[in-house]
């Protein structure tokens, strides 16, 4: 690990395949990295090696990266998405690449969003769940294939709670703690038991205690309430963590500990990535 630049005011960080994002506590956008699509958001395509600020807005909340395309929060609750718009992923009615933040809708509602290959995920402030683009393996969760450029409602559930997205497949929990998956299952991340695809959520087993989840690009990952650590997918790397390179189509713990916190996201095929308390 080398440390970027010497400041102490870093909130939250993503970073996509090609690109990474930097939210400071100032409520300002930072962005660096490979910019093909735009997915830095400054207005250009242009690579850069060390932070640099994304407008002068104080107001930026969350952010998510997919694997070329950048999306936020406002603290205001607007959505924003840039970088490469194929298939509809930005989410603005287009399949234009965008290269700075262009508002998608006129709702304030917008509390979480997350970006995978060429899907997107968000949920609302009343637990809705929403999700647009590329689409050819159901993982919009939409229950067909087809794809779409604006967000469209997942179902009429209130209850989502935390969502993520691998590269071809999507993860959610819901309030009640119960974990779902749907989309790409070659590889058996979606946790069924199974290697068959689906295009509506499915849940994960039967508990009702499951807390986080995670993506990588062809596995899975989730953290329980009881702070434990568990995976399943594709295994060739080793990067289900659990000590041999066998796929796993359903949760395996890693480990015994119990103090597992973050889970973040990996767009490698070969890596993941958690931290404990």
């Amino acid at each position: 690990p080398v440390q970027v630049g010497a400041l102490t005011n870093w909130l939250e960080v993503a970073s996509g395949a090609v690109g990474s994002l930097a939210i400071k506590t100032d409520g300002t956008l930072w962005s660096f990295g490979r910019n093909v699509f735009g997915q830095l958001g400054l207005g250009n395509t242009t690579d850069y090696s060390s932070p640099v600020q994304v407008g002068a807005l104080t107001t930026w909340s969350k952010i998510a990266a997919g694997t070329a395309h950048s999306l936020a929060v406002k603290t205001d609750g607007t959505l924003w998405a840039w970088g490469e718009g194929s298939f509809g992923k930005l989410g603005d009615g287009t399949t234009a690449n965008k290269s700075s933040p262009v508002q998608i809708g006129a709702l304030t509602n917008w509390l979480q969003v997350v970006g995978g290959y060429g899907q997107s995920l968000a949920i609302k402030t009343d637990g809705t769940l929403w999700s647009w683009g590329y689409n050819p393996f159901g993982q919009l969760g939409l229950g067909s294939t087809t794809y779409y450029s604006s967000p469209v409602q997942v179902g009429a559930l209130t209850t989502w709670s935390k969502i993520a997205a691998g590269r071809l497949h999507s993860l959610a929990s819901k309030t009640d703690g119960t974990l779902w998956c749907w989309g790409y299952n070659a590889t058996g991340q979606l946790g069924q038991g199974n290697t068959t695809n689906y295009s509506s959520p499915v849940q994960v087993g039967a508990l009702t205690t499951w807390s986080k989840v995670g993506g990588g690009q062809t596995h899975s990952l989730a953290i329980k309430t009881d702070g434990t650590l568990y995976s399943w997918g594709y295994n060739s790397g080793g990067q289900l963590g659990i000590g041999d390179t066998a796929n796993r189509s359903s949760p395996v713990q890693v480990g015994a500990l119990t103090t597992w916190s973050i889970l973040a996201k990996s767009s490698s095929p070969l890596s993941s990535s958690a931290l404990q308390l």
